[in-house]
């Protein structure tokens, strides 16, 4: 399954474009609604079953929809929000196949047990009100008795979020060609329940056309580094990470335990000479190098294959003054800055390398970019402006995590749980990138497989998370993409 998302524009030249190559949009129509006929019963038992349509073609959908349960014995019958004659075009046809029941919505029509929501699409760009607002808000403490056509009515197709703080919820989504990025961004993610992407017969040529440079992460989108039969440590590449001084070097063992278990062959905390015996007692495959000034962290920009820089590192002039010794170090390795190392060159003023990534979190990227997120309609834009401007990876931190290339691609991640929000989860994240980056792979694609890998752990973790685990879960992770060769065995196997 293609892992493309697409924005309301998009698709509305989708439709266009399959027009146009000799599909009619009533075609397209039908197939959406039997998609979504399909994806119900697919779930669901007969049960009675309240079509809601609106006025558009996302009404139109529905009656198709009403027609395709019909067909199969359903109980089912329409609530419309305006009268059939006052439909046009494709849903007005789409009523007029439709012979079961139909009631207005708000006369005392039957009880339903599922109601099937068909009153606006992604393209609705004006609040719920009137019956419309008044469904929504009945049915808001009962999503698992909602399907939703597109999106759940009242949410904003491209930004996720619902206008007026006002939508429906619903447990299933059956869309279209490709998801929107309300499918992936919250908090439209969490409204859409389980999202059905259906194929309503839209050309592959008519949607390529549309230069899509978005997408869902998913490993089939990069590829692992995995190692050669004859692979040694030093070609596994070599990860720095530089730690704070005395009583702040957690968050950088943090950052070295996740570059190593993303399989980077060697990893070396650079530390403050304060903080040797501190970081010493703590670490063991980890190696550890003394810091005294900026030359050393040149030389490990200019000697490493990536550094990991910002965790707990500090934030006076003279962390400001090491830091840009190792920025300015040529030739010099692929930097993965985060936490204070974005802090100390807030507000960014130049550009860095395009292999470069920046980690921030929502608060560091408002420091780092001012005004950017405040005037960015989605996150997605945020971090693609970010990212031009700044001519490095960002990856813009979030339960919808976003990371951008320069160039304008865009990953969204939906991986992870509500459980990273604790201390030092980020840490083990700029530690992973910066693992993936010394093992080979494009910074773009390491910081989305990161991300990927992330939040896959903190999955299998789950309640009682702390940073900790999430290197210690990060090979059953791993084993579950490797290839047979180099997947673990079963005990007894």
């Amino acid at each position: 399954m293609t892992r493309e998302i697409i924005t309301v524009d998009q698709m509305r030249a989708i439709d266009e474009g399959a027009a146009a190559a000799g599909v009619p949009t009533s075609t397209l129509m039908e197939n959406a609604g039997r998609a979504v006929a399909e994806a119900i019963v697919q779930r669901f038992g007969p049960r009675p079953t309240a079509v809601l349509c609106g006025p558009g073609n996302n009404g139109g959908d529905g009656w198709v929809a009403a027609r395709a349960l019909r067909a199969l014995g359903w109980p089912v019958w329409v609530e419309t929000l305006v009268p059939r004659e006052g439909l046009r075009g494709d849903a007005a046809a789409a009523a007029a196949s439709w012979s079961g029941e139909t009631f207005a919505i708000g006369e005392d029509n039957p009880m339903a047990e599922l109601f099937v929501d068909a009153l606006f699409g992604a393209g609705l760009s004006r609040p719920l009100d009137g019956e419309a607002a008044r469904l929504a808000r009945a049915l808001a403490r009962a999503p698992d008795r909602v399907v939703a056509i597109d999106v759940p009515s009242g949410i904003d197709g491209d930004t996720g979020e619902p206008l007026d703080d006002l939508s429906f919820r619903a447990c299933l989504t059956v869309t279209f060609v490709r998801k929107k990025p309300a499918h992936v961004l919250m908090p439209g993610r969490a409204l859409c329940g389980e999202v059905v992407v259906a194929d309503i017969g839209a050309p592959e040529r008519v949607v390529a056309d549309q230069d899509i440079a978005l997408w869902e992460n998913d490993p089939g989108l990069w590829r692992l580094p995995w190692p050669d039969p004859e692979a040694h440590k030093h070609a596994r590449g070599h990860v720095v990470v530089a730690s704070g001084g005395h009583a702040h070097t957690g968050a950088g063992r943090l950052a070295a335990r996740g570059a190593l278990r993303v399989g980077a062959g060697l990893v070396t905390v650079l530390s403050p000479p304060d903080a040797l015996a501190e970081n010493a007692a703590h670490l063991t495959a980890i190696m550890l190098r003394e810091a005294r000034d900026g030359s050393a962290y040149a030389e490990a920009a200019r000697t490493a294959q990536s550094l990991a820089i910002g965790p707990a590192f500090g934030l006076t002039d003279v962390h400001y003054k090491l830091l840009c010794a190792a920025i300015e170090a040529k030739p010099r390795c692929p930097l993965v800055l985060d936490a204070d190392a974005l802090t100390l060159l807030s507000p960014i003023t130049h550009g860095f390398a395009e292999h470069d990534v920046m980690t921030p979190h929502v608060g560091e990227f408002r420091r780092a970019f001012p005004g950017i997120y405040s005037s960015a309609e989605t996150r997605i834009d945020a971090a693609r402006a970010a990212a031009a401007y700044a001519r490095c990876v960002v990856l813009l931190k979030g339960p919808d995590t976003v990371i951008a290339a320069p160039d304008g691609r865009a990953i969204i991640n939906a991986t992870g749980t509500p459980f990273l929000a604790t201390a030092g989860a980020g840490d083990v994240l700029t530690g992973c990138i910066a693992g993936l980056i010394a093992q080979g792979m494009a910074s773009f694609e390491a910081a989305a497989a990161a991300a990927w890998l992330h939040g896959k752990a903190a999955e299998a973790i789950g309640p009682g998370l702390i940073a900790e685990d999430l290197s210690e879960q990060m090979p059953a992770v791993l084993n579950s993409l490797a290839p047979p060769r180099l997947r673990a065995q079963p005990p007894n196997a």
